[in-house]
């Protein structure tokens, strides 16, 4: 077995940090957007496509006898 060298057990760091050890303190605040930004449009106009799509299928498949809302 490998016996241990006679320095000391104890594990000492060889550099020391050069950054203080103080920590600022930071308050993050957000700013609440009035109304919807840009992702609620977007997420609104393709719920609107998706619903306008539906029933422009569903028109067509009418005409076979076969729509849902368009018979």
């Amino acid at each position: 077995m490998a016996r241990r060298s006679k320095r000391s057990t104890k594990r000492e760091p060889k550099a020391t940090s050069r950054k203080s050890k103080k920590a600022a303190e930071v308050e993050v605040v957000e700013e609440a957007e009035e109304g919807g930004g840009l992702d609620t449009g977007i997420a609104v106009i393709t719920a609107v496509m998706l619903l306008v799509a539906i029933l422009f299928v569903d028109a067509h498949l009418g005409q076979y006898g076969a729509g849902m809302f368009f018979k």
